[in-house]
């Protein structure tokens, strides 16, 4: 299988987060990014609702937030495998 660079700059204290989160959930960023790759063709669009609301609502805390991202990316794993 022939594999392709992909690249996109993104600001610094967002790369940060990601490769924090990404190793708190046992993966690399790298992988990650192949996982989201992979459920975006999968569904051919995001692999998540994408709309305009008004009213979003935060995460309460940090746990709510990493728990809610924990699960998508095990959940996306799980179906690209």
């Amino acid at each position: 299988m022939e594999t392709v660079q992909v690249a996109t700059r993104i600001e610094k204290n967002q790369n940060h987060r990601f490769r924090e989160i990404s190793k708190a959930i046992g993966t690399t960023p790298a992988d990650a990014l192949r996982i989201f790759i992979a459920a975006f063709n999968s569904e051919e669009g995001f692999p998540f609702e994408v709309k305009l609301k008004k009213n979003i609502e935060a995460f309460t805390t940090e746990e709510e937030a990493t728990s809610f991202a924990t699960s998508i990316s095990r959940r996306t794993l799980n179906e690209t495998r």
